[in-house]
């Protein structure tokens, strides 16, 4: 991978970071609001607040991994270690059971 296809790559996780942010305030202000005016959803929106907090948390955390792997491998030929395999396997793992 070349440098600059790094660099779109940091970019772009950047760029979907900052989405993220945007997407969970906007959530988060729209939960504040009902439960303003109806603080009985408390137990019903908080759990639903904190997976999609977390989702996006998880989601963040799989582009900054892969990024990293990418960067590894600038310069050098293209070989995983067992820590780069070990990552990729839970990043899979992850999408497969549908908590990244």
């Amino acid at each position: 991978m070349s440098k600059d296809n790094l660099e779109n790559l940091i970019s772009e996780a950047l760029d979907n970071i900052r989405n993220d942010r945007k997407a969970a305030r906007e959530f988060l202000n729209d939960i504040a609001t009902e439960l303003s005016t109806n603080t009985e959803q408390i137990k019903y929106l908080s759990p639903v607040a904190a997976k999609h907090i977390e989702t996006l948390q998880r989601s963040n955390e799989q582009l900054v991994k892969l990024i990293g792997l990418q960067q590894k491998n600038i310069g050098q030929g293209f070989e995983l270690t067992d820590e780069d395999k070990d990552n990729l396997f839970d990043l899979i793992q992850g999408e497969n059971t549908g908590a990244g």
